[in-house]
């Protein structure tokens, strides 16, 4: 698999320098959007109402914004679509075994779908590069063939994740070490460092909590979202709901109200194989926070704030 995901890759990248020359060889949609089809494939046209099972590579200049072939494949209902600047557009001029790459320019994409995320620059093109793997008409069959591919993938991330727990630890104890910053360590596995325990209501599972906080991605500590600007509510949550990732609810259970610290959160206790918010699977994460305030019942001034998901959950926005 790594051969081949190497090799759409380099595709993706010759068949963009070819856009400098009159995007030649890409067609455009009716919306825009620049493709090119590969006729590697044999059968029957896909039709409408098929379900296909394809393997891709999305780029962003020189990154890799996902891989399936390390994840798993995309399965997608094939109907006709307007003209969305998406690559469905294009899915039913596909057979089984074809491959195609499609271009989106970040201009016109944020005019069509709204704001991009920040790593998005205006000038920027995104390159997916994917190949239809397999055509199914029974969406049984389909279900089934995807449920088996989810299976192999959560072992494959199991063994992974194993595999970069020692690493992720060892970095930040390095870097606690070598800055001289003490520190107590939740059962989970959460770093904290404690800069006043606070003198109010204890922190608990259950227990409601306005947080103010500065999120940063580990180790270049780039800042990344805060609620510590002039304007800016505390965050409410509820601890120990799995409302937000693992290392917020563990972490937090170490101070009162009143209470201001860090926490140093290894990867698989924040976002875990899902990219974070730096954009990358696999992050570290560093929070300054202080427990604004502790109580029994939840606040009754407007609803609560959405949190980063679960691990294991994606979000194309991070809210901290």
């Amino acid at each position: 698999m790594k051969k081949t995901t190497i090799l759409l890759s380099a595709l993706s990248m010759l068949l963009l320098s070819t856009t400098a020359c009159k995007n030649s060889g890409f067609k455009k949609t009716k919306s825009g959007l620049l493709y090119k089809i590969i006729p590697t494939g044999s059968g029957p046209l896909v039709k409408r109402g098929d379900i296909i099972k394809i393997q891709f590579v999305h780029k962003l200049r020189d990154s890799v914004l996902a891989n399936s072939y390390e994840q798993m494949p995309f399965y997608a209902k094939v109907d006709s679509v307007g003209p969305t600047y998406d690559p469905q557009e294009i899915f039913s001029m596909l057979h089984k075994g074809d491959s195609a790459v499609v271009i989106r320019e970040a201009d016109t994409l944020a005019k069509k779908q709204g704001m991009l995320p920040e790593f998005i620059k205006p000038k920027d093109k995104l390159v997916l590069s994917f190949k239809v793997v397999d055509v199914f008409s029974v969406d049984s069959i389909a279900q089934k063939d995807q449920m088996a591919e989810m299976q192999k993938a959560q072992e494959r991330q199991k063994v992974k994740m194993e595999s970069l727990k020692g690493p992720a630890v060892k970095e930040l104890e390095d870097y606690l070490a070598k800055n001289n910053i003490k520190y107590q360590k939740g059962p989970e596995g959460t770093f904290v460092e404690i800069k006043d325990a606070g003198t109010g209501a204890q922190v608990d599972s259950g227990k409601f909590c306005s947080i103010r906080y500065t999120g940063k991605v580990f180790p270049t500590m780039k800042v990344f979202e805060t609620n510590n600007e002039p304007g800016k509510p505390a965050f409410d949550v509820q601890v120990g709901t799995h409302a937000v990732i693992p290392g917020w609810d563990e972490g937090l259970k170490f101070f009162k109200k009143g209470g201001k610290g860090t926490l140093y959160i290894p990867f698989y206790m924040a976002y875990g194989a899902q990219p974070g918010p730096g954009g990358k699977p696999y992050e570290n994460l560093v929070f300054d926070i202080e427990v604004a305030n502790v109580s029994d019942s939840a606040p009754k001034q407007a609803p609560m704030m959405p949190m980063p998901p679960q691990q294991g959950q994606p979000q194309p926005q991070h809210t901290h």
